[in-house]
């Protein structure tokens, strides 16, 4: 070994007969030790995927507003050199696999996985240098060449699935609005009772009619806006909002008695999905940021069940809530069906919707 080496307390393991090494690394040492190499390079000459430089400043904020409290998983580095493990006590079985990890210093550490949080990490550190002592755990492979290295990539990400959106907002404490669509679940019999927490789909056997990830965003429309409300009363108004809103719709009081099954009533139905949740949201922001008396936007919302909900009724809602009969969620049909429903509650369009709408009719003729 030369003369300038870095030293690592670490654990020796064994993966497909090679020896693999995890250590913990300061995170001052981060920036340093584990380069990404971001040259424009042709795909087919890199180990890794570009980075994407709009993700690092949301990892780095993430960071410094919570220190007392964030998780980073793993970074994963192949090592280009030769490296000795020394076992802190080799006459024991379980003593031979925990040592010092030497590794020369004209070394190169190549992030396989990882390069997002350690741009993070360095672009926290400039703000933050005392976050420097803490520590990541770190898994290095002895570097193969290029070839080993693409596909360490490609296996490490090859079953990496994102959490359901449902089950994010069920699991985030940080969120608020994640914490207020929680509650307004929890505190309506109706909504806990027909509500996917997990999944952003529904099964066609499914006896739910709504998604938490679509409660989510109809609760975000329902209060943009709405800051100066303290989380309590955010909570009031969406729960308040909703279950007058769970009044105009005989099918989903049906579902919840047990009358009729979720999946006819989100076959032949529209008012379940996700985009009419949305649209009846922004229109209940209309309404409350009016400001007006609750018995005031109550008495608009019961014009809801004069409304013809059938998938079926493609007079009103193809090409606005659906196309070819399946239900669309794009930003034009979010527009236009809230234009629908708006007008249907005898109120005044949006420039946005206005516009939307007036394109629309003149489509149709």
């Amino acid at each position: 070994m030369g003369a300038f080496e870095y030293v690592f307390p670490a654990i020796r393991g064994v993966q497909a007969g090679r020896e693999y090494y995890v250590t913990m690394c300061p995170l001052r040492l981060i920036p340093r030790l584990f380069m990404f190499d971001e040259e424009e390079l042709p795909a087919e000459m890199r180990a890794q995927r570009t980075l994407n430089r709009s993700r690092v400043p949301e990892l780095s904020r993430y960071l410094l507003d919570n220190p007392t409290s964030y998780v980073f998983s793993a970074l994963t580095a192949s090592i280009d050199a030769d490296v000795e493990f020394a076992p802190f006590d080799p006459s024991t079985g379980a003593g031979e696999r925990v040592g010092a990890l030497t590794i020369p210093m004209s070394a190169k550490f190549v992030i396989n996985d990882g390069q997002h949080r350690r741009a993070g990490i360095a672009d926290a550190l400039r703000e933050n240098p005392e976050l420097g002592d803490e520590s990541i755990a770190i898994v290095m492979f002895l570097d193969l060449g290029l070839k080993r290295c693409q596909q360490m990539f490609a296996d490490l990400n090859r079953y990496a699935i994102r959490p359901s959106r449902s089950l994010s907002v069920l699991y985030d404490h940080r969120d608020e609005l994640s914490a207020i669509a929680r509650l307004v679940v929890h505190r309506s019999p109706l909504f806990s009772d027909l509500t996917e927490t997990e999944s952003n789909n529904l099964a066609a056997r499914s006896r739910k009619l709504f998604t938490l990830s679509a409660l989510y965003g109809a609760t975000k429309a329902l209060l943009d806006g709405m800051d100066k409300l303290s989380f309590e009363q955010k909570v009031d108004v969406a729960h308040n909002y909703w279950a007058v809103v769970a009044e105009q719709f005989p099918e989903w009081q049906q579902v919840h008695m047990g009358e009729v099954s979720a999946g006819e009533v989100r076959r032949d139905f529209i008012h379940t999905h996700g985009i009419v949740l949305h649209a009846v949201g922004r229109v209940g922001n209309s309404l409350l940021q009016g400001k007006q008396d609750p018995a005031i936007w109550s008495r608009k919302l019961k014009k809801l069940s004069g409304l013809d909900w059938r998938r079926a009724n493609t007079e009103l809602w193809e090409g606005r809530a659906t196309l070819g009969g399946k239900v669309s969620k794009t930003a034009a049909n979010l527009l236009l069906t809230t234009a629908a429903i708006r007008t249907s509650l005898g109120m005044p369009l949006p420039s946005d919707e206005q516009h939307a709408d007036e394109a629309f009719r003149r489509g149709e003729k």
